[in-house]
C-alpha cells in the first residue's frame, strides 16, 4: 500500500442528505454526518483496488472540521489522500469542498480486515 493513494467522492446536495432528513440539525443544509460519510467512503475507494482478496477496510476515528453550510443542489466533493501505513492501520487527510471553497477537513483512520472474520465476530 502506496503513501499518496487518492479518490475524491461527489455527491449533490437534496432531501435525502440534509441536516433534517439526517436529524442532525433542523435546516435544509448538508448534514455534517453526511459530509463525514462523503470523506469515509473517499478514503475507502482510495485503498479498495489495493487490498487482497477477501479484505476491506473499516473505519476507527475520524476528526473533521464542517466549516460552511452547503446548500440544496450544491454539489460537494470529498477527497482522501493516504498519508501513512503502520501494518494494518491507514491514516487518511480528508477535505471536503463545495467548488471551490473548502467546507471540511480533518484526518481520518481505516484498518484493513477480513470481511470473513470481521463479519463472524458477532
Amino acid at each position: 500500500m502506496n503513501i499518496g493513494l487518492v479518490y475524491t467522492s461527489t455527491t449533490v446536495v437534496d432531501s435525502t442528505n440534509t441536516a433534517i432528513a439526517l436529524g442532525s440539525g433542523d435546516m435544509e443544509v448538508l448534514a455534517t454526518p453526511a459530509m463525514v460519510a462523503l470523506m469515509e467512503n473517499a478514503a475507502m475507494n482510495a485503498v479498495a483496488p489495493h487490498l487482497e482478496d477477501g479484505q476491506t477496510t473499516v473505519g476507527s476515528h475520524i476528526e473533521t472540521s464542517h466549516l460552511k453550510p452547503s446548500f440544496i443542489g450544491t454539489t460537494v466533493t470529498a477527497t482522501a489522500t493516504l498519508t501513512a501505513v503502520e501494518g494494518r492501520k491507514l491514516t487518511f487527510a480528508i477535505e471536503a469542498y463545495e467548488g471551490e471553497t473548502l467546507i471540511g477537513s480533518g484526518t481520518h483512520v481505516r484498518y484493513i480486515v477480513s470481511r470473513d472474520r470481521f463479519l463472524n465476530k458477532r
